[in-house]
């Protein structure tokens, strides 16, 4: 299950994870939170290592 910390995601912009998500499991609403669809989430990863503040955090 991938989730994705508040304390590191600076919400001040589009999220850039959402575009190499290859299953489209990345949703954000403006610059909230994004948030990961662990039903659609195949567990590949490619959020976690493109976002620079590592936001994205597997629990």
């Amino acid at each position: 299950m991938i989730t994705v910390s508040k304390e590191r995601c600076p919400q001040n912009h589009r999220c850039p994870s959402i575009s190499v998500c290859p299953v489209s499991a990345i949703s954000q609403e403006e610059f909230s939170l994004p948030v990961v669809d662990n039903e659609k989430c195949i567990m590949c990863k490619k959020c976690m290592r493109f976002c620079p503040r590592g936001a994205f955090l597997e629990i």
